[in-house]
């Protein structure tokens, strides 16, 4: 491996754990930094969901600012370079306590991107969301106190 491939690595990394910084911290201008202006980003294996950077915020403000919390970690982060372009496959798990829930609920699947180097550094240019698996956990049981003395 080069130098300057190891640098981009470590440059995409960067910018899939400011994806994950951004969605959980609901910083929007840091989920955005991650890729171009006119990014492809496609939830719609999970949500009826797919457009730009902005069209995608304006859809996850209002839900993500309904949640408890949420916590992502990516793992597994495979690279491909071929020229000024990588292929990123990236796992996640996603545990969070959706709007209106009690239960924390866990998503795991992962993340295809497209990235392509530009004069701001790598950024996505294309990104597809894979559910693999979701559950909710049930919330824990109230004690019975009943027959309690």
């Amino acid at each position: 491996m080069e130098l300057t491939e190891a640098a981009a690595r470590l440059e995409i990394q960067q910018q899939l754990a400011n994806y994950a910084t951004g969605v959980d911290e609901q910083d929007w201008e840091l989920y955005r930094s991650v890729f171009t202006a006119d990014a492809d980003v496609d939830y719609s294996n999970s949500l009826p969901l797919r457009g730009t950077p902005e069209e995608i915020v304006a859809f996850f403000e209002p839900i993500f600012g309904a949640m408890r919390w949420t916590q992502h970690y990516i793992t597994n982060v495979s690279c491909n370079f071929d020229g000024g372009e990588c292929s990123v496959r990236a796992f996640f798990y996603n545990p969070c306590v959706l709007p209106g829930e009690e239960a924390i609920s866990h998503h795991y699947g992962y993340y295809d991107h497209r990235f392509v180097q530009t004069d701001a550094g790598w950024k996505s240019a294309h990104m597809v969301e894979t559910m693999l698996h979701r559950e909710a956990s049930k919330p824990a049981a109230a004690p019975d106190t009943a027959d309690a003395v």
